[in-house]
């Protein structure tokens, strides 16, 4: 079997128009790129806030945990799902579009929050428009770029996770300070305080991206793979029906609709009672429930949106599901994703409360280190992993097993000293190393899937980074937190999550060569009719 390099192209579809230029495809690129870094400034500002919101909203460490992670990741997660699929068979400019319109709103929402209730529900909502547009770029990107740069392009585009981390934490620092001062001496208007003026001032100017973003042209699904697959009639429909799978008691009637029967409609009852004994055992023993009620919801969703992906889609399902390298590398980089989400939200709180900085001082200093650092460890790790490519299918995820490694004899020096000039040095190449696997995880998805499944396939991925990563790393580290009393221990502890990184790596690169090498016999082998 040939390498997917080396397939053969197939006829382009009539009325497919004419591939774009490699200008304009960077031109795309960098709009996307300007995507991410909005998607993440509005949401790592909540680290630097931190402090301020737990002092006035009466928090604990937990408390910011759940809305940094678990209120955002969960609906992040499970929306990504049928916003995935919509981008697999509609417009994803649009798409993107109207998700980047609707989280900066959102986020502009959060500054008039009075309790943890109303915070959580605009962080939930800064999930659900977020949700649009990693899936839709991944593939966007995909279909303008060729498999050889693929890793290089997608760590591009992934460095906005650290650029706009950077400049939400910076920002964040800076308005907050600048407020103080402002209105040291005299109430200030409405009453606001500094971090609620923080959220509306990233928000807004969200919705000009938007419309930066509807211009751009859509190209053609499948074009530089040669892949080509009818175009989907009813996206929309199908949209619908993918929203009907994840959220209950939907669930049931889709699975009956997809010919599931009692067989499948008994799994998916008894997957519904498990999570529920386990989420009602572990808010027993740890307490928090709307933590581990929102999780057990979100596991349920994507179990039953399995089931019905695997009636309704079979060859999305085997190669999605069925894939063992992709279901090592899944598990790999979402242990990576629970360490740097759990250093990403507390390394701000952490300089503050254990060092003594005040948040401009961590804003400016930590803001840039990770915007600087974080672009350069994303794009370094997306070169090699293109440059170890040439020599098989396993370069992506040997750049997974040095992000496992080296980065934590850097966090340990860095957590423990008491000198506060080191640990900002030390953040630096931290930061690097931390970040390179972004390019690779999702360059490794894309490889092992089919182009009209891509989105899919990001969305499933990130479902996975979003639960292990998100949802659990910041609430983790809060939670122990409170249980060591010590948040430079708890920091500390969550480095453990490299060493489960190491292992599922290693798993996933023996099997990544024949597992890329035979995507289109084994989507042909479950249904798939490729033109």
């Amino acid at each position: 079997m040939a390498a997917p390099d080396a397939l053969a192209p197939h006829p382009r579809p009539a009325g497919a128009g004419a591939p774009q230029s490699p200008a304009y495809a960077r031109y795309v690129l960098a709009v996307l790129v300007l995507v991410y870094v909005f998607n993440f400034l509005d949401r790592q500002i909540l680290s630097i806030l931190a402090e301020r919101i737990k002092a006035d909203l009466g928090l604990t460490d937990a408390h910011l945990g759940f809305l940094y992670g678990t209120a955002f990741a969960v609906f992040y997660a499970l929306f990504g799902i049928p916003l995935g699929r919509l981008a697999d068979s509609w417009d994803r400019r649009r798409l993107i579009s109207l998700g980047i319109g609707f989280w900066s709103v959102m986020t502009a929402l959060s500054g008039f929050a009075r309790s943890l209730v109303e915070l959580g529900a605009a962080r939930v909502g800064v999930g659900v428009g977020e949700a649009s547009a990693s899936p839709a770029a991944f593939s966007m990107l995909s279909d303008y770029f060729p498999q050889r740069l693929r890793a290089t392009v997608l760590a591009i585009y992934s460095s906005g996770i650290y650029i706009g981390g950077g400049v939400g934490i910076f920002l964040g620092g800076a308005i907050v300070d600048r407020w103080d001062i402002l209105w040291a001496h005299t109430a200030a208007p409405f009453g606001l305080r500094g971090w609620q003026v923080a959220f509306f001032i990233v928000g807004l100017p969200g919705l000009l991206l938007a419309l930066l973003v509807r211009s751009l042209r859509e190209p053609v699904r499948g074009q530089v793979d040669g892949i080509f697959a009818a175009p989907e009639p009813a996206p929309f429909r199908n949209f619908g029906r993918e929203l009907a799978s994840i959220f209950p008691p939907f669930t049931l009637f889709s699975l009956w609709r997809n010919g599931g029967g009692i067989r499948a409609l008994a799994f998916n009852l008894a997957a519904a009672a498990l999570l529920t004994l386990g989420a009602a055992s572990t808010t027993f023993l740890l307490g928090n429930a709307i933590q581990w009620s929102a999780l057990g919801v979100g596991l349920y969703a994507a179990v039953s949106w399995a089931q019905s992906l695997r009636l309704r889609d079979p060859p999305s399902f085997a190669l999605i599901f069925h894939t063992p390298s992709l279901r090592w590398a899944c598990l790999a980089f979402s242990f990576l994703a629970f360490t740097g989400y759990a250093l990403g939200f507390w390394t701000a709180p952490y300089f503050v409360r254990m060092l003594g900085v005040r948040e401009g001082e961590a804003g400016l200093v930590l803001g840039l280190t990770a915007a600087l650092a974080g672009f350069l460890g994303v794009t370094l790790g997306g070169v090699v992993a293109d440059r170890w490519r040439r020599y098989g299918a396993t370069g992506p995820l040997r750049v997974a097993i040095l992000t496992a490694i080296f980065p934590v004899p850097i966090a340990i020096a860095m957590f423990t000293t008491h000198d506060r000039v080191l640990a900002y040095a030390l953040n630096f190449p931290l930061a690097v190393l931390s970040s390179m696997w972004l390019g690779p995880g999702a360059s490794t998805v894309q490889d092992l899937v089919l182009p009209r499944m891509r989105a899919s396939a990001s969305a499933a991925y990130l479902l996975v980074i979003t639960f292990v990563g998100l949802a659990m790393g910041p609430y983790t580290v809060g939670r122990l937190s409170l249980a060591l009393g010590s948040l430079r221990a708890a920091i500390l502890c969550a480095l453990c999550a490299n060493v489960l990184a190491l292992v599922c790596a290693a798993l996933a690169l023996r099997r990544v060569r024949d597992d890329t090498a035979s995507r289109l016999d084994r989507a042909r082998a479950a249904g798939e009719a490729v033109l």
